[in-house]
């Protein structure tokens, strides 16, 4: 049995209640076999493989807090420490009721390498807890903040994981956990991005993720002959990314028709109107029914269905396999020609595998959406500057980032002999940077 194989059916054993990591682990490892073919004497001896897919630490606790009636609530909370070769481990922070450690090990795990395709010396975490931070109060919101921050605080610091927004962390969370940091350690320093501008966050920051995702989807389709200019684009999710990929896209000058949430989804065959949906989504913190009610023509439809809409890009983010084969069938037979993910792992397997023998162009999630941690790799050289940068500043550097991603990953496929396989590509690449670094720091 091959290296690779091997480390598959251990990791299976090992992790069987764990079906979103070992999705995300098996991704990786089938795609760079031919790395490991080349390499496969010397990553045996120093169990490069072992190590690479299990984390550094990861760190459990309990998160009590009080609601508004004097109710004690206890929430899980997690951080995984994944890979700190490259740099200090960096990733977000999700506050979801699915939340659990097989999420949180995927995540950390696709952070490693999304990070390392950015060119920044960032490692890979992820962490967050089951709260859920809809339908509460923002004191109930703050009190809960407070007390996940109390436990973090002594595994975090700007040396050695700085997490960020992720699911239901906006810049309200953000800015609760950062005041409990600064509390607790008597510190003014940049542990956290995605902060608010009066304290050390950086422009662009917002908008980082959703307009990376369209930069390098442009770079996708013009390597391959295309522009994204007059394409009907359909988008799933309507959180911070998916509302700043529309409003991308129609800067660009497609047209985007689609959003959803996890009640239903929204075509407006007119174009969504990215203001409207920011305030529904942003400020009044409503679900799309507002956004069909306030605009007339669109639809208004419950449950899934977001891709059966004919568009000729398709942009999932929302959330980890929300793409399933049959979305996959559909978006082909709707004139499909790219797919691009906003959110983390949003494809099965399976819809993959169809998307790529159907010809689509398909640039996998710890590539495309590494815009926002490009930005929050920035706000961190800011930070340790005390510099404040420009928008356009930020969002110039952004473009070349996510323009010398996909050249990465174009190039690395076409080494290997796949040119063509962005996933391949994305994971091999991101591989390299990962396993050089650890070869040299030795067994550690």
């Amino acid at each position: 049995m091959c290296y690779v194989d091997e480390i598959l059916q251990e990791l299976r054993r090992q992790n069987p209640a764990q079906p979103e990591f070992l999705q995300a682990a098996q991704e990786v490892l089938e795609s760079i076999r031919p790395v490991v073919a080349r390499n496969e004497a010397a990553y045996r001896r120093d169990a490069l493989l072992e190590r690479l897919t299990t984390p550094e630490r990861c760190i459990l606790f309990r998160v009590p807090w009080v609601d508004d009636r004097g109710q004690v609530h206890v929430n899980h909370g997690y951080r995984v420490q994944y890979n700190s070769a490259i740099g200090p481990y960096k990733g977000g922070l999700r506050f979801h009721p699915s939340v659990n450690l097989s999420v949180m090990k995927f995540l950390a795990f696709e952070q490693v390498f999304k990070n390392s395709l950015t060119g920044l010396p960032l490692g890979g975490g992820k962490g967050g807890a089951d709260f859920d931070p809809k339908g509460k109060s923002d004191r109930e919101i703050m009190a809960f903040c407070q007390s996940f921050m109390t436990e973090l605080a002594r595994h975090v610091g700007k040396n050695t994981d700085v997490p960020a927004g992720d699911i239901g962390v906006g810049a309200r969370e953000i800015g609760y956990l950062f005041g409990q940091y600064k509390r607790l350690r008597n510190s003014f320093e940049g542990v956290l991005t995605g902060k608010g501008l009066p304290f050390g966050g950086s422009k662009a920051r917002t908008q980082a993720t959703g307009y990376g995702l369209l930069y390098l989807t442009q770079e996708m389709l013009r390597r391959n002959g295309q522009e994204i200019a007059g394409k009907t684009v359909a988008v799933s999710g309507a959180g911070n990314v998916a509302i700043y990929a529309i409003e991308k896209a129609w800067q660009m000058g497609a047209k985007p028709v689609t959003c959803s949430d996890s009640t239903g989804w929204i075509y407006d065959s007119q174009g969504i109107d990215t203001e409207l949906l920011r305030q529904i989504k942003e400020d009044r913190r409503e679900r799309l029914t507002a956004y069909a009610a306030a605009r007339p023509g669109a639809q208004y439809r419950q449950g899934r269905g977001v891709w059966t809409v004919p568009c000729q890009v398709a942009l999932p983010c929302a959330t980890q396999n929300e793409l399933e084969l049959s979305d996959a069938q559909a978006l082909v037979a709707g004139g499909c020609i790219a797919v691009a993910e906003g959110a983390n792992m949003p494809t099965t397997l399976e819809a993959t595998r169809y998307l790529q023998q159907s010809g689509v162009l398909f640039c996998p999630g710890k590539a495309a959406n590494a815009g926002g941690v490009a930005a929050s790799g920035l706000e961190m050289s800011q930070n340790s500057q005390r510099l404040s940068w420009s928008f356009e500043k930020v969002d110039t550097k952004l473009q070349s980032i996510m323009a010398d991603i996909f050249r990465s990953i174009e190039e690395a496929a076409r080494e290997y002999g796949m040119e063509g396989d962005y996933v391949a590509g994305a994971n091999i690449a991101g591989f390299l940077k990962v396993a050089e670094a650890m070869t040299a720091q030795g067994i550690v």
